[in-house]
């Protein structure tokens, strides 16, 4: 139906990797800005919580600019999984969860890093 399309896969991987790691940037770069009220509203020790904010934080620059993408992936996997435990048997919050908070979210991250760990990432990558 739409010829030669398959030509703009590195666009939108790389484009994937951009929006996947703009989200872990985001996030890892809260939990460092504010660590001892993101650990209480999550209920994580303040080590943890920093230790993730770091994680996040450069996983996140790597996909983006494809400095090992796939030990990367691997790594924010590993962070998301913990992510989907969280909320999904502590919290029990549904799919959807209440305001838009369920896990479905998580369930998104770890589908792109997914596609960025069997990917590599594309072609362009450090």
């Amino acid at each position: 139906m739409f010829p030669r399309l398959e030509l703009f896969t590195p666009y939108a991987l790389l484009f994937l990797r951009l929006m996947a790691g703009l989200v872990f940037v985001d996030s890892g770069y809260n939990d460092l800005k504010s660590p001892g009220a993101r650990s209480t509203s999550l209920g994580l020790p303040k080590g943890l919580l920093l230790f993730l904010g770091v994680a996040e934080l450069l996983g996140g620059i790597a996909v983006i600019i494809g400095f090992l993408p796939q030990l990367a992936a691997v790594g924010l996997i590993l962070i998301m999984l913990g992510a989907l435990q969280k909320k999904m048997f502590v919290w029990k919050t549904g799919f959807w969860g209440k305001d838009g908070f369920g896990w479905n979210y998580e369930l998104i991250l770890v589908s792109m890093l997914l596609v960025i760990l069997c990917t590599n990432g594309g072609p362009f990558v450090v």
